[in-house]
C-alpha cells in the first residue's frame, strides 16, 4: 500500500525520468517506506534534544551529614566556633588521653598510624603531619632499637602533673555529678563503661572505676547480666536532688517561666483573646516534672512527659564542664534517661534555652543561659581553665612560650 501512494504520487508529475534524484528510489526498500517526495528528505541532522553541557544541573539535596542545624539567619558564630575548634583539637585531647594510658607514655611509630581512630586523625593521613602541629606537646625520638616512638615533651608532663592535682581537688565536686546521674537514671544504675566514655564530658578522671570503691556510702558496683560492671546508688540524698531549673525558678520565677514553651492546643471554639491566651500558654511553660522524679512512667507521648525529658537533658547539660554535648553524649545515656528518637525535634522547638550547632547528623547542643554574649561560659570549672590554657600552649611553636 505504501508503494501504491508513492507510485501515485510520481504519476502526478510531468516526466519522472527527468528528476533522475528520484530514478534510485524506485527500487523497493522496506526499510525506508515513504508516501510523498516531500518525506524523501532528512532531518536527522537537526537537534531536537538540549546539548548536555546546556542543561541546568540539578542541585543536589543536602545530607544530614553536611547540612547545618541553623539557618544562616539564625546561626551564632561563638558556638559554632567552639564547636569547629573541637574538631581542630579532636588529635591532642585523643591523643593525650590515650597516650597517658600506656607505659612510660610512648608508643612507636609504626603503630600510631594504624591507631588512627584512638589518636582522632582521618584514616590514610599521616600522624607525624599532626605532631608537628603541637611541638611543645608531642615530640619523636628515635630508640635503642632504632625505631623511631612518639611521646609527650617534659613540658606536657609537667602538665600532665597539674592535671591531676586538679582532679584531686575536684574529686568531691565529680563524685556529686555521678551521684547525680544515678538518682535521674530510671533504674538509678549506669553500666561503668558509659561513665569512663563520656569522662572528658563531666571533667571524671580516668581512674574513676577505681576510685569508685573509697565511697561504699553512695556507690555500689555489681556485675550485669552480660558481663559488665555496673555502678549502682546506695542511698538517695535529697540535698543532691534539687535540679538547676528548680534553683533558677527559686530565685526568677519570670525568667524560668520564659525560657521554656508547650503551647496547649486548644479549639477555636473558646474564642480567647490575646490576654488569655497568654495566660492559657502561661501554665504549660515551665517543665515542673522534676527530672529526679519517676518520669519514667509517665506515657511517653504526653505533655509531662515531654517536660520531663526537656528537664532530664537540661539537668544533663548543667553537670557537663561546658554546660554543652554532642549527640553521642546523649544517645550514650538514652535507655538510662528514658530519651526517645524524636530528642532532636524536641530540643529545636526549644529556642530560647538550647542552641543546637553543627550538622544535623552530627549536632551539638548548648546550654545559651551559661554563657554570655561573647560566648564565653560564665562560670568555669578549674578543668575547663586549664583546658583552655592547654589549647593556647598547643598552638605555640618552639621559642615561643
Amino acid at each position: 500500500m505504501a508503494w501504491r501512494r508513492f507510485l501515485f504520487c510520481i504519476s502526478n508529475l510531468t516526466n519522472a525520468s527527468q528528476i533522475p534524484s528520484l530514478a534510485p528510489l524506485l527500487r523497493p526498500n522496506p526499510f525506508f517506506p515513504v508516501s510523498c517526495p516531500s518525506a524523501l528528505f532528512s532531518t536527522s541532522f537537526l537537534v531536537t534534544k538540549t546539548p548536555k553541557k546546556f542543561k541546568k544541573k540539578r542541585k543536589k539535596p543536602d545530607s544530614p551529614r553536611t547540612k547545618p542545624v541553623q539557618h544562616p539567619s539564625t546561626r551564632n558564630h561563638h558556638f559554632e566556633s567552639l564547636v569547629e575548634r573541637d574538631s581542630y583539637f579532636r588529635f591532642l585531647t585523643r591523643s593525650k588521653q590515650f597516650l597517658s594510658q600506656q607505659p612510660d607514655h610512648v608508643l612507636r611509630l609504626d603503630d600510631a598510624g594504624k591507631l588512627y581512630r584512638e589518636l582522632g586523625f582521618p584514616r590514610g593521613r599521616k600522624v607525624a603531619r599532626y605532631l608537628q602541629r603541637h611541638p611543645l606537646l608531642f615530640q619523636t625520638y628515635r630508640h635503642t632499637d632504632n625505631k623511631m616512638w612518639l611521646g609527650f615533651t617534659d613540658f606536657m608532663e609537667d602538665l600532665l602533673d597539674e592535671e591531676r592535682s586538679i582532679m584531686d581537688s575536684v574529686e568531691i565536686d565529680r563524685v556529686d555529678k555521678v551521684t547525680k546521674l544515678l538518682m535521674m537514671s530510671k533504674d538509678k544504675r549506669i553500666p561503668l563503661s558509659k561513665i569512663h566514655h563520656c569522662r572528658l564530658l563531666f571533667g571524671i578522671p580516668d581512674d574513676f572505676r577505681d576510685r569508685v570503691v573509697k565511697y561504699p556510702e553512695r556507690f555500689r558496683v555489681t556485675v550485669g547480666s552480660d558481663g559488665k560492671r555496673v555502678l549502682e546508688l546506695v542511698n538517695w540524698d535529697k540535698s543532691l536532688a534539687v535540679s538547676q531549673l528548680e534553683r533558677q525558678f527559686m530565685v526568677d520565677e519570670d525568667k524560668a517561666k520564659r525560657a521554656f514553651k508547650f503551647p496547649v492546643k486548644y479549639a477555636k471554639d473558646l474564642e480567647l483573646d490575646e490576654g488569655d491566651t497568654r495566660t492559657l500558654n502561661l501554665l504549660n511553660t515551665l517543665p515542673l516534672v522534676s527530672p529526679y522524679s519517676d518520669g519514667h512512667k509517665l506515657d511517653l507521648w504526653s505533655l509531662e512527659a515531654e517536660k520531663y525529658r526537656v528537664g532530664v537533658v537540661y539537668e544533663f547539660l548543667s553537670l557537663t564542664l561546658e554546660k554543652r554535648a554532642s549527640i553521642h553524649h546523649i544517645v550514650e545515656f538514652k535507655d538510662e534517661f528514658s530519651l526517645t528518637k524524636h530528642t532532636y525535634d524536641m530540643l529545636k522547638k526549644q529556642p530560647r534555652t538550647f542552641y543546637l550547632a553543627g550538622t544535623e547528623m552530627n549536632w551539638v547542643v548548648f546550654l545559651k543561659d551559661a554563657y554570655d554574649e561573647k560566648g564565653n561560659l560564665t562560670d568555669k570549672d578549674p578543668q575547663v581553665l586549664y583546658n583552655e590554657k592547654l589549647c593556647q600552649y598547643a598552638e605555640m611553636k618552639k621559642g615561643e612560650l
